[in-house]
């Protein structure tokens, strides 16, 4: 297979599991077991993502049987070893201790267009690390985390890819609400994409056993390979790659927050190194806006990983893997320096966030207040948080605010029933709202320089900049759960049309489409309550 020529980078510089056999068991001092994937000799890939166009690969090479065969876990690839990672990990705030890939299998490392990637099967078999899993992943959790992976690389967000999605031709026995009645399902495999998947995790591992050796030797190689601009292999170095880390898990998180992401299992061994979006289990989007809302239903009773705590978390998780690399740094209060300016960032990247959510060109001092009256009017009555944003798009400072209110009437889910108290709170917020963008019009008259002082050129050019920063800013298609659950209805009956069709709506979600229009619609009153299209169980 001439296209695809592995490397073996992250094998031949970290220690392996001297033990060939394919059984659970604890190991020690070692960072991943070889392990084959299973071979279905009736898998089908389903889809395949345009990230083959990234890679820079062969469209013949992409349609070829070859592909499918190694895609679909048919075969593996000459000089290939495939792998699986050996992680702990802290799930829920409790030490779970050794975890790993207990369903994810690593076939191989390649340079491509987009640089050094590593080729991940989910679902391809038991691994030393299933513990009490069977190392399968059924086709509705599959497609789940394929779309939603590359619907975040469209959002802009730091993310793992899918590459494809096959059925095993496997049947599959899982429990959906762990509520004692399990059932058949269809088996599916994806293939995730990414220049590394080690997480936080699998230097709590080393650390945890006490093997500073090896936590150096990974250390090492995470540097050498994915952080070029750490200066140095020194405490210096390890303690400036911290930062980076810390930086880059923040800047992930306030992606989250602005699109209404709830990643909803935000454990230490879900936390990429790189500060990717990884492991897409029982994820949703806000719909009606609520900073309390977790889609997991194995966190419905703490709500730790709720939307509104996923920045505190961020932080809990990185003081984590700060205690981790702690007898390697040796330096306390450089590390909690980190963990204290990533506070510091949070405040400021989160209201630079919010600014540019509402539209806003420029900064003010009473911005906070603003925003912390909307969360809270937000909170008064069922209002889609995709939805709302998108929509003030269509305000302007020359509105009358009952107009406004009226224009964001398609936010909410049941405007006739808005009380009149709440009804008030909206009308004084966006009195509010409607005074800063008329600050913000000012500003702008004083920073551009304008050949043509008529008022209508001047207003056209300000309305354009602020419509670009909200429309570029705020998505009209994400992934909701309900979509989500349809697509899974029909691909469980063989009918894949929904799935490529929203695959495609996906790929460009800050774009109108009125072709699409369909999905830019609010969660429908029967999906409220429906298995898969609220909460979700990590059952997969």
């Amino acid at each position: 297979m001439a296209q695809l020529k592995p490397i073996n980078a992250f094998t031949s510089a970290l220690p392996a599991d001297p033990v060939d056999e394919n059984y659970r068991r604890q190991v020690s001092q070692v960072a991943y077991s070889f392990v084959q994937p299973e071979h279905f000799i009736d898998s089908e890939v389903r889809h395949t993502s345009s990230l083959t166009e990234e890679l820079g690969w062969d469209p013949i090479y992409v349609a070829s049987n070859e592909f499918k065969a190694v895609f679909g876990s048919k075969q593996i690839i000459e000089n290939s070893k495939p792998y699986a990672m050996a992680y702990a990990g802290h799930q829920f705030g409790n030490w779970a201790g050794q975890l790993g890939d207990g369903r994810a299998i690593n076939l191989f490392q390649l340079e491509t267009d987009i640089g050094l990637q590593t080729f991940q099967l989910k679902g391809a078999g038991p691994t030393p690390y299933s513990r009490n899993g069977d190392g399968y992943a059924v086709l509705r959790s599959s497609i789940r985390e394929y779309l939603c992976a590359e619907a975040m690389h469209h959002l802009g967000i730091p993310t793992t890819r899918s590459l494809t999605i096959a059925t095993t031709g496997k049947l599959v026995l899982r429990d959906v609400m762990y509520d004692g009645n399990p059932e058949y399902e269809q088996g599916a495999i994806v293939c995730r994409v990414a220049p590394s998947f080690i997480r936080f995790g699998n230097f709590e591992l080393f650390a945890a056993q006490g093997d500073q050796e090896n936590l150096r030797k990974l250390l090492d190689y995470t540097i050498e390979h994915h952080f070029p601009q750490v200066t140095a292999l020194d405490k210096k170095g390890y303690l400036e790659f911290f930062e980076i880390v810390s930086q880059r898990t923040l800047d992930m998180i306030i992606h989250w927050q602005r699109v209404g992401f709830v990643h909803g299992v935000m454990n230490t061994d879900n936390m990429s190194i790189l500060g990717l979006t990884i492991d897409y289990g029982p994820y949703g989007w806000l719909e009606p806006y609520d900073h309390g809302w977790t889609p997991n239903t194995t966190d419905r009773q703490h709500k730790r990983y709720r939307y509104g705590a996923q920045p505190e978390i961020g932080l809990w998780n990185l003081l984590q893997l700060a205690n981790a690399l702690y007898e390697i740094i040796d330096d306390q209060s450089g590390l909690e320096q980190v963990l204290d300016n990533y506070n510091i960032q949070y405040q400021e990247k989160h209201l630079d966030m919010m600014r540019n959510k509402l539209g806003f060109l420029h900064k003010d001092s009473n911005d906070q207040q603003l925003v912390t009256q909307l969360i809270q009017t937000l909170h008064l009555h069922e209002v889609d948080y995709t939805f709302f944003f998108r929509e003030l798009q269509h305000l302007d400072r020359n509105m009358d605010t009952t107009i406004m209110l009226d224009k964001l009437a398609i936010a909410f889910y049941d405007f006739e029933q808005l009380s009149e108290p709440h009804r008030l709170r909206w009308l004084d917020w966006l009195l509010v709202y409607k005074s800063r963008i008329q600050l913000d019009y000012s500003k702008f008259l004083e920073s551009k320089q304008f050949t043509n002082n008529d008022e209508d050129v001047v207003n056209l050019a300000f309305a354009k900049a602020r419509s670009e920063k909200l429309i570029t800013t705020n998505p009209k298609y994400v992934l909701r759960n309900y979509i989500a659950q349809q697509i899974i209805d029909q691909a469980e009956k063989g009918n894949y049309s929904m799935f490529h069709e929203v695959y495609r709506v996906l790929q460009h979600p800050y774009d109108e489409q009125p072709e699409f229009e369909k999905y830019y619609a609010k969660r429908p009153e029967w999906a409220k309550t429906k298995v898969g299209c609220s909460m979700l169980s990590c059952s997969s």
